[in-house]
């Protein structure tokens, strides 16, 4: 696991009750080191502060999802919620804002790893022993390989897109509020819920025709959304 940032109190904090809840974790204080360090030793996770030297860490970010899927947390002091928006849709699995409680970290730390672990035993698993296929709309999941793909052509989905969009395959006309998605697609039951809505926007963006005018995930005023994909079936 990599941390960055560029205060060494919240450094060695953040990396103090990492590894005693069990987890090997190496420290960079700026943008350059990150990517290079994170290219070296390919890091199960990264926690990116977006407050840093040389290269900010939305920056830093973009480049990292750019060469795979590794899980981002951002670390943010900043107020401003769309810094925050911002990182999201740029592919970070969640944020927390500063002043934080660690143990908290840890909880969000262990959430998205445990996540990752299970596409990536599902994976593994191979396809005798793995979750149906999960079509409709155009739309093909596949849990085993964890590759989903729309009218033939691949989806570049993150770790959590897939699952949202995993989630909604399996419950097609069914209305989710956002608590509920938080809870079964994040597996929490705390936190910021405009996560929620920054990954429904960003999966909006690489499954409809027309973003601004959804038809699949369509939003259910007052509950939060419905997948209407015209039927879905298990191949």
């Amino acid at each position: 696991m990599l941390v960055v940032d560029d205060d060494p109190t919240v450094a060695e904090v953040v990396t103090g009750y990492l590894r005693r809840a069990g987890y090997t974790v190496e420290t960079v204080a700026d943008g350059p080191a990150a990517l290079e360090r994170a290219a070296l030793i390919r890091p199960d996770l990264v926690v990116l502060d977006l407050m840093l030297p040389g290269l900010d860490g939305l920056e830093v970010c973009r480049r990292l999802r750019a060469t795979g899927p590794v899980p981002v947390i951002m670390l943010t002091a900043r107020g401003d919620e769309d810094d925050r928006i911002a990182g999201l849709e740029l592919g970070a699995d969640d944020y927390v804002t500063k002043p934080f409680s660690p143990r908290e970290l840890v909880l969000r730390v262990t959430s998205v790893l445990r996540r990752a672990a299970a596409t990536g035993a599902a994976g593994a698993a191979g396809a005798g022993a793995a979750e149906a296929r999960l079509t409709g709309a155009g739309i093909t999941l596949d849990p085993a390989t964890h590759r989903a793909a729309k009218d033939g052509h691949e989806l570049a989905l993150t770790v959590r897109e897939f699952d949202l969009l995993a989630h909604f395959l399996r419950h097609p006309g069914q209305a989710h509020g956002r608590e509920d998605l938080m809870r079964e697609v994040w597996g929490w039951d705390f936190g910021d819920l405009s996560t929620v809505t920054v990954h429904v926007r960003r999966l909006r963006a690489k499954v409809e025709e027309d973003p601004g005018r959804p038809k699949l995930i369509q939003t259910v005023w007052g509950v939060g959304y419905r997948f209407e994909p015209g039927g879905v079936t298990a191949a």
